[in-house]
């Protein structure tokens, strides 16, 4: 099974991965990079609606997972930033969303 197969773990059963294990999980995730406490990528496109439709097909993802990053939109691009907050850290909720995301893009 994929990580793009799972679901997320409920609100509040997620705990924070170890160094080495984000580690071997951001080598699964093209263009995915550590940031402190969040993984985090840039997600470039043609134009805004091509940008506003991927914001909204993660919207869909993040409601089917009840689980939400942060993102920052702009006219060719969003970046999406993952961390269970309230596992204060990175866990396998936060690789689970980024690889269905992952699969919007490239199916």
């Amino acid at each position: 099974m994929t990580l793009a197969d799972m679901h997320c773990a409920a609100g509040g059963q997620a705990t924070a991965l170890d160094d080495q294990t984000i580690e071997l999980q951001l080598k699964t995730l093209a263009g995915w990079a550590r940031v402190g406490n969040e993984i985090r990528k840039t997600y470039p496109f043609k134009n805004y609606y091509e940008t506003m439709a991927f914001v909204n097909a993660s919207a869909w993802v993040s409601h089917e997972q009840d689980h939400h990053p942060d993102m920052s939109v702009h006219y060719n691009r969003c970046v999406v930033a993952y961390s269970t907050h309230d596992a204060g850290g990175i866990t396998l909720n936060d690789f689970i969303c980024a690889a269905k995301l992952e699969k919007l893009i490239h199916p």
